[in-house]
């Protein structure tokens, strides 16, 4: 593993870099999100973002607003239409233990997909989706309540030829109206590429929300769930992912466009609460939601 990276600003901030997988992840310290980001401080971080996909803050106990204003620095907010908010902070959206059902074990293929318990990506089901999220964790389990991410890029990289070929040119829905009308909202079902291009770096992603109905367009069911469940595989593979155990005041920025996560459900009835904040790549002039 990389030692620690250190980079000096123009502005004499410093922060380091401390690589936690190969594959992806990195700690972030000598950065305090209770202070406005200077633009080289905010650059030094992207650039990070960029390269390590996920970031981990320790001990940074922000307020709601310090929250907001830290992911407002990198771009517009989107204030979710089905999550919980904070009073006075529409784009902070509190995500606690109890509005989700016991998720069941693995989410596919058996399509019920109750709970954060699946490897999914933030909001796929908009034609754009959000590019960014932050993190919070609140009300944290001694043990227990982790976040898994997947490095998605990598997981394409490392198919085989075939498999790429295989994949070129298919597209999967990202189907989000079932939440969506509890909220009394509507939605059209999306449809994606499998294979994504990221629009900053130019990777190629490997990229299915398990969270969202997932169907391979022009397949029949079986196919399309046979060809889901190999790629399910791929983000499954411990060679490709980075492990969060959360504490209190930790905060975690990650590229959604490049990434893939899953919230392990083992700490039982415990409250576990996170607040999160969607950094919008843009909104369309017809889009509501």
């Amino acid at each position: 593993m990389s030692s620690n990276v250190v980079i000096n600003l123009v502005t004499r901030e410093e922060f380091k870099v401390s690589p936690v997988q190969p594959a992806l992840g990195a700690e972030i310290s000598g950065v305090d999100l209770k202070q406005p980001l200077t633009p080289e401080l905010r650059d030094a971080i992207k650039a990070a973002l960029l390269k390590y996909k996920v970031l981990f803050f320790r001990d940074q106990d922000v307020s709601h607003a310090e929250h907001v204003a830290f992911a407002g620095a990198f771009g517009p907010l989107y204030p979710h239409p089905t999550t919980t908010a904070i009073d006075g902070f529409p784009e902070i959206h509190r995500i606690a233990r109890s509005q989700f059902p016991q998720p069941t074990p693995g989410g596919f293929p058996d399509r019920k997909f109750a709970g954060p318990s699946v490897f999914h990506s933030d909001t796929s089901w908009r034609f754009i989706p959000t590019w960014g999220v932050v993190l919070k964790g609140v009300n944290i389990p001694e043990i227990g309540g982790d976040t898994i991410w997947v490095d998605a890029e990598k997981a394409y990289a490392n198919l085989s030829d075939e498999f790429k070929a295989e994949l070129e040119g298919k597209f999967a829905t990202h189907d989000f109206r079932e939440a969506l009308h509890k909220a009394g909202k509507d939605y059209p079902i999306i449809a994606h590429p499998i294979v994504r291009t990221h629009p900053e770096t130019g990777a190629k992603i490997l990229w299915v929300n398990f969270s969202q109905k997932p169907q391979v367009l022009g397949l029949s069911r079986a196919d399309s769930d046979a060809l889901l469940v190999r790629i399910l595989d791929e983000y499954r593979r411990p060679e490709y992912q980075v492990r969060l155990k959360w504490r209190p005041n930790t905060v975690v920025f990650w590229d959604n466009r490049a990434t893939s996560h899953y919230a392990v459900h083992d700490y039982g009835d415990f409250p576990r609460e996170v607040q999160r904040v969607l950094i919008a790549e843009k909104t369309l002039p017809y889009e509501h939601y």
